[in-house]
């Protein structure tokens, strides 16, 4: 399997790479954010395909897997050094869209072309809120 190479533009803290085909899009973007030590980021940006889909719709614990071709409609969310964040859009070939969490195991089809944000001087940690239960972003200024 191709190693994703992954590259630093001078213009700051854009990163931008490609995913190929059998990848796991979640695992590598989570290696991705332990790896260059992210504290703190975005997607800003990502167009490719997928040939399963593993996604974990709202307010269910039962996570989805679809095999097909699924095109990449929409991925965002946020990067730390706690976990990511990820909610995902992918259509099938009669143009109907599922989305939800991006989980492990939605696997790259023919490409994968990501663009992340690292911001400077931020840390986005999780921490436990008593009101949804759920580890929930705090934004820490360093």
């Amino acid at each position: 399997m191709v190693k994703p190479v992954w590259t630093h533009s001078g213009l700051g803290q854009i990163w931008v790479t490609r995913l190929y085909p059998g990848q796991d899009l979640k695992d590598e973007i989570e290696n991705w954010v332990q790896e260059h030590g992210i504290m703190a980021g975005c997607v800003v940006s990502a167009v490719g395909s997928l040939s399963i889909a593993a996604i974990r719709f709202a307010g269910s614990s039962r996570q989805w897997n679809e095999g097909g071709d699924w095109e990449l409609v929409s991925l965002q969310g946020t990067l730390g050094s706690e976990g990511v964040h990820l909610h995902i859009s992918v259509a099938d070939k009669e143009g109907q869209v599922f989305g939800g969490h991006l989980m492990q195991g939605s696997t790259i089809r023919t490409t994968m072309e990501l663009v992340f944000m690292e911001f400077n001087n931020l840390n986005f940690c999780r921490v436990e809120d008593s009101q949804t239960g759920f580890k929930e972003l705090k934004v820490v200024s360093e």
